[in-house]
């Protein structure tokens, strides 16, 4: 291999160059190319690590924004509305107690109506008889 040479532009350059130089120039290029995909990672971490910065921002605000809002002294505004829903729930069961009630009551009444209208009758006839008796005789019969 040392005595095959090769003739490019000029230049002889022997077989012992090229064997060196090959295994050389594949390295140079592999460390490249390592070099350029460990950059490309870099590259991708460093996004994730924004994400994750900004998601902790985020977190922060919204930390910020329930404390700010009071949060915390929720839970006493929650007790007084979960003690008025129970009293909300008392009075609804009376309103509906109340409510059969007056059902009850309507039934009873809806037949005194017309014994109502039978009694007015009967007094209306008992005036009209009044009227007509005094109307004849021309005095009160109950003096």
């Amino acid at each position: 291999m040392s005595e095959t040479q090769l003739k490019i532009g000029g230049f002889n350059i022997s077989g012992m160059v090229v064997g060196v130089a090959l295994p050389v120039l594949s390295a140079v290029g592999g460390g490249l190319w390592y070099a350029y995909d460990v950059i490309g990672r870099f590259g991708d971490v460093e996004a994730a690590v924004e994400d994750v910065l900004s998601i902790a921002s985020r977190v922060q605000a919204v930390e910020q924004t329930v404390s700010t809002n009071g949060v915390a002294q929720l839970g006493p505004t929650l007790s007084s509305i979960s003690t008025q829903m129970a009293t909300i729930l008392e009075q609804q069961a009376t309103l509906l107690n109340m409510r059969s009630q007056v059902e009850r009551s309507t039934t009873i009444t809806d037949g005194l109506g017309d014994d109502l209208d039978t009694l007015q009758q009967e007094i209306d006839n008992l005036w009209v008889a009044y009227d007509a008796f005094y109307t004849e005789f021309k005095e009160n019969p109950i003096r």
